[in-house]
């Protein structure tokens, strides 16, 4: 019975939301019934994989919109295409409508004109976002409103009470647990997102300079203001899993050695994988997360493709990912355990209740992102300094 009001109440949520709308979000939907929506996004999670086609179910029920999910290995190979599609003129029938987009490919796309602008704080959903998350930001660069947020995430640490009773909570502390503890911590290979992630947590706690992260880098300056981290990886690696001469090339990966107990240490940027990996048996049940007193925490976005086919379902769609059912459903770890974006001051009680239930407790301080140019810079000398060194 309670489950049975529980639905009654989520389907209610949804089914109110047209009757709020504007004229103009009318006129919206409208031109959005019987679209067909290609919706590419990371398909690596099968959690995520089941989020989606249920939200495809829905929007399908309710607003008359066929989601096609278009799995992909890499947000850069759907990047590529828009490319080559403005290239060749395609300007009104492309083949991505909506893409999940990370903030390296969001500043590829932005500079080349090729994202709709203007639309994301249009959304009904929008009165909901917590406008405190960097939602009109992505790795420094102003959305625009070409972005809409739909999930949050921050780089966290999953270790094992077990093998971890103390969470080591400074770049410090990490160093002289792995010095006790030798290979039995990593990171994730560069240009892998975590691992170089990781690199910018680092740079940030270490520097003496962290503003300067916040704008490109600058070559006059860039070896003075990066060199903490190099002493830093330098004394680290000889102690890390496979003596630092090679690297897990997945946070995945991580996860499979934390479980077989050949690592004490795995890395995320979901605060809830840790207890939805748990949840579902692919982490042992000691498993918990951590993290140092700040950490690197940003917001996920879906944009609209300039050329887009379907802009209008595109927008119903974001839409959707907005609405508190949508975020409830994404925060529980038993379905996906990605952390919402929406502020739950502007919620109904039930509505922030629910929401709340999911959150994961302690989490530490947000640490902005750096600059997106940042990203290449630290891989290609993080490459240049340890891609070469071989285990023996």
């Amino acid at each position: 019975m309670r489950r049975a009001r529980l639905c009654l109440f989520l389907s209610g949520l949804l089914l109110s939301g047209p009757l709020l709308a504007n004229p103009d979000w009318q006129a919206v939907q409208q031109e959005a019934k019987g679209q067909t929506v290609w919706f590419n996004a990371w398909g690596g999670d099968e959690a995520v994989n089941r989020y989606l086609d249920w939200v495809s179910g829905e929007v399908k029920t309710y607003y008359a919109i066929n989601l096609k999910i278009v799995h992909l290995a890499d947000a850069a190979d759907a990047v590529k295409r828009i490319q080559t599609e403005a290239a060749a003129g395609r300007r009104t029938n492309g083949s991505v409508d909506l893409l999940w987009i990370n903030g390296e490919n969001f500043h590829t796309l932005k500079q080349a004109n090729l994202l709709q602008t203007g639309w994301a704080q249009t959304l009904p959903n929008w009165r909901y976002v917590d406008t405190t998350k960097p939602v009109t930001k992505d790795f420094a660069l102003p959305t625009d409103g070409a972005e809409s947020p739909w999930g949050s995430a921050q780089l966290t640490f999953i270790g094992r009470k077990q093998s971890m009773p103390v969470a080591p909570r400074s770049p410090n502390a990490l160093l002289e647990y792995a010095r006790q503890h030798p290979g039995k911590v990593t990171y994730p290979r560069p240009p892998d997102f975590t691992g170089t992630a990781f690199l910018e947590q680092l740079l940030l706690a270490l520097s003496a300079t962290p503003e300067a992260l916040n704008a490109p880098p600058q070559s006059a300056t860039f070896a003075a203001v990066t060199a903490p981290l190099w002493r830093y990886l330098d004394a680290l690696h000889p102690y890390l899993w496979r003596e630092g001469k090679d690297f897990p090339p997945s946070p995945a990966r991580m996860d499979t050695l934390l479980a077989a107990g050949r690592l004490n240490l795995s890395i995320t940027f979901n605060p809830a994988h840790a207890q939805q990996k748990a949840a579902c048996g692919e982490l042992p049940a000691d498993s918990f997360s951590f993290g140092f007193n700040a950490m690197i925490g940003n917001v996920h976005f879906v944009a609209i493709p300039a050329n887009s086919a379907a802009s209008a379902g595109a927008k119903i769609v974001a839409n959707f990912l907005l609405s508190p059912q949508a975020q409830i459903r994404k925060a529980n770890p038993n379905v996906w355990g990605d952390p919402g974006v929406l502020d739950g001051q502007k919620l109904t009680g039930d509505q922030a209740r629910a929401l709340r239930q999911f959150t994961p407790p302690d989490l530490p301080d947000v640490l902005a992102e750096p600059h997106a140019a940042w990203i290449n810079a630290l891989e290609q000398e993080w490459l240049r300094r340890y891609a070469t060194r071989k285990a023996g």
